[in-house]
């Protein structure tokens, strides 16, 4: 696992109602006591990267991220618990509350310096100044598969070790013997020696006077005995028996619903309501208008939804009334034609002279590809209920950044940020949505006009009409290959970076590159979507690699494997899939199997599709999945992360498609924007390889590579190669000539 210990933080206890608390010190001053207050006694939940020991010798694991499916609550618990030599089946949770004094700077911290080796006398500084810069930033995000990588190596196992430490030197010192006779076992402190034992609670007193240490001691891998293993997540059992309380479970007395309606070209706003449209029907207790959106509140919300499709609403111009999704590839294409004629495209990346080395190859292929915009499509909508009493505006909903939700609607109100109170639930489906503030915004601002709380639900078409969406984009590409069929250069351009930089960005040893792009806005709200960049530039830079295997008349796998001699991770990983796959193995007829590999936050996944093509129809039988996250911290969970994003990155593939007309989405619901059905989904086999280094995430990076393998396994099966998403938009009775291949 590498030396861990270089992304340690100072850590200190105190004692408040029986309860040790594990927190930071961060230079200047000790922030423990502000901690204390927010952990310590009648159960407050709390959120950060620290614990508390309970009289009852439980250890509680306070995690600063939400909970919506990918396990995190429990994967952190046990990075914490293991360096502790907790006893599992003590070991509890608590999600932290949107606080300033937590903040997420072990996240930062994480993201920013990785493997930095810090001195110890320069941990409370760095702490101190990243405390302050998250605070300022709100930044309390579940997101990026950043969780495990960032707050569960820096903040959880540190804290975990550290807690460890000051144990064992309180039972030294209670005890008068050496700190090195001593050792910590199923939450107690055991001196065999004299045959004596103690649980960390009856230490927890003396501990929490002892300063603990600025970098302590973390495990080696072999000395693992929670991480690496599978234990049942403590999330599953309320969703299974049905108790687990997602946002739109929350009920409240006097609770009233509301139900909302914003213009469906983005931009415009209201210019007039008619309220008399709805007048006597039943239960419609209030007609809001927000400027950009209309609000229903009723006794139910069927009642406020049906009295809001029956109020009539004028919405203004915003000048993209005449928008076609065909106007906005036109749009991106003359982008970037106007951007290399003038010779302004931004350089992503450069390495070696493509000019030089197409000059000198006579055998070139080029591809162009294009994918649509795409919504989130939570199972759960966007809701959010807000009761504003008492100078205070509560908050219940699931987000996946607290902090920052409560900062948006205490501007929103104009309230003091320390007045909003958020009660994060359980999230049905997140992947980027529950990251913008605009749900929780409007229910504040409807709260904030009645006495009692109001539960806002967005209908599905409204979610699906007014999400953060997958940019739609073109990717052009040029490469030339020598006689030996070996790639020389490559040339990629497109439109519009977002994150993470590296997303087009290829990883094999082609010496001469250049990826550049052209900005060309549209009037379309763009959002993180489960992998962000990386769902669209792997379906390009895969799809194409895929095309030049074929262009210089090489297997896909083993073209894709002589290209990563230099990259033994990545080739570890392709072997894998292939192997487990039966690459060699003949298909019956009408099937094709299609391989991709692609590396994103900080784990490389490579995937193979069997595919049958038959009568017109696309049917994907297998899939076939290897991942190196560096280290598997629970097996199962990473697993079950793969085959979410599997699914989530086939039901894109094959289906989804977010077109614009008339400057609004054409899209309502699930009849026009269909999901991967469970009679569709494909068996799914998931092969972990722990390839040591950095850990990676999980959340995300099951979804790239998918497109690509299916895209490349259907070429496989028929000869039609896939250059545009979804794949329902062709026709597959019917050729597709290949890409261009220019000799």
């Amino acid at each position: 696992m590498g030396k861990w210990s270089r992304r340690a933080f100072i850590t200190t206890g105190v004692l408040v109602g029986g309860t040790l608390v594990i927190g930071v010190a961060i230079r200047p001053g000790n922030r423990s006591h502000k901690v204390a207050k927010l952990v310590g006694g009648d159960g407050d939940t709390v959120l950060n990267v620290w614990l508390k020991i309970g009289p009852d010798n439980v250890v509680t694991a306070i995690i600063p991220h939400a909970e919506m499916g990918q396990g995190v609550h429990t994967t952190l618990a046990m990075m914490l618990a293991d360096e502790m030599d907790a006893d599992w089946s003590k070991v509890r949770m608590m999600e932290a509350p949107a606080h300033k004094e937590y903040a997420n700077y072990a996240l930062a911290k994480g993201y920013e310096f990785g493997d930095v080796d810090f001195p110890a006398f320069l941990m409370g500084t760095i702490d101190g100044i990243l405390l302050t810069a998250t605070k300022a930033m709100n930044l309390q995000i579940t997101g990026g598969s950043t969780s495990v990588a960032t707050t569960g190596i820096v903040g959880m196992r540190v804290a975990g070790a550290a807690a460890k430490a000051i144990l064992l030197e309180a039972a030294a010192e209670t005890w008068q013997v050496p700190v090195d006779e001593l050792r910590a076992e199923n939450s107690h402190i055991i001196h065999a020696a004299s045959d004596r034992s103690a649980p960390f609670s009856d230490l927890a007193v003396a501990a929490s006077e002892i300063d603990a240490p600025a970098k302590p001691v973390l495990k080696s891998e072999s000395e693992f005995k929670i991480m690496g293993t599978s234990p049942q997540k403590f999330d599953i059992p309320a969703k299974v028996d049905g108790s687990a309380q997602f946002g739109i479970d929350t009920v409240l007395p006097g609770m009233k619903y509301a139900a909302v309606k914003a213009s469906p070209v983005f931009g415009a706003v209201i210019e007039s309501i008619d309220e008399s449209s709805i007048e006597g029907m039943a239960g419609v207790q209030k007609i809001i208008n927000l400027g950009d959106a209309a609000v229903v509140i009723a006794d139910g919300y069927w009642q406020a939804q049906q009295a809001l499709d029956r109020l009539a609403i004028e919405f203004t111009t915003s000048g993209n009334e005449g928008v076609e999704q065909s106007a906005i590839f036109k749009q991106f294409a003359k982008a970037m034609d106007d951007a290399n004629a003038d010779k302004n495209n931004s350089t992503d990346f450069k390495t070696g002279n493509t000019d030089v080395a197409m000059a000198e190859s006579s055998h070139f292929v080029e591809a162009e590809y294009k994918v649509p915009y795409l919504a989130h499509a939570t199972m759960e909508p966007m809701n959010c209920t807000a009761w504003v009493h008492d100078d205070q505006c509560e908050l219940w909903m699931g987000t996946q950044n607290p902090l920052g939700f409560a900062a948006e609607v205490a501007a929103a109100l104009d309230m003091e940020m320390e007045n909003v109170i958020v009660h994060n639930q359980y999230l049905g489906g997140g992947f980027g949505r529950r990251a913008f503030p605009d749900y929780a915004i409007q229910a504040g601002r409807i709260a904030a006009q009645v006495t009692y709380p109001v539960k806002l639900i967005w209908s599905r078409e409204e979610d699906m009409r007014h999400d953060h969406y997958r940019q739609a984009n073109i990717s052009r590409f040029k490469a030339s290959l020598d006689s030996s069929g070996q790639p020389t250069a490559w040339v990629n351009q497109f439109v519009d970076k977002h994150d993470p930089i590296e997303a087009p960005y290829i990883p094999y040893g082609i010496e001469n590159q250049l990826i550049h792009f052209a900005d060309s806005e549209t009037h379309v709200p763009w959002g993180f979507w489960r992998s962000v960049d990386h769902s669209l530039h792997a379906f390009f830079t895969e799809s194409f690699t895929d095309e030049l295997a074929h262009a210089a008349g090489k297997d896909a796998y083993e073209f894709r494997r002589d290209l990563l001699v230099d990259n033994t991770r990545f080739r570890d990983v392709l072997d894998l899939a292939a192997k487990k796959s039966d690459w060699y193995e003949t298909l019956p007829e009408n099937r094709g199997r299609g391989i991709a590999i692609h590396k994103s936050f900080g784990t490389i996944v490579a995937q193979v599709i069997e595919v049958e093509v038959s009568e017109g129809n696309v049917r994907v039988h297998r899939v076939t999945c290897a991942v190196d996250c560096g280290f598997a911290m629970h097996p199962d969970g990473l697993r079950a992360q793969m085959e979410s994003g599997i699914v989530y990155g086939l039901t894109a593939a094959l289906y989804s498609d977010i077109s614009i007309h008339r400057g609004a989405v054409a899209q309502s619901n699930f009849h026009d924007y269909e999901m991967l059905r469970m009679n569709e989904s494909p068996s799914i086999e998931t092969f972990i390889i722990n390839g040591g280094g950095r850990t990676g995430g999980a959340g995300e990076p099951g979804t790239p590579a998918i497109a690509p393998a299916l895209a490349n396994a259907i070429f496989d099966a028929t000869g039609q190669r896939i250059r545009e998403l979804p794949i329902k938009h062709h026709d597959f009775n019917r050729g597709n000539p290949g890409a261009k291949d220019v000799v």
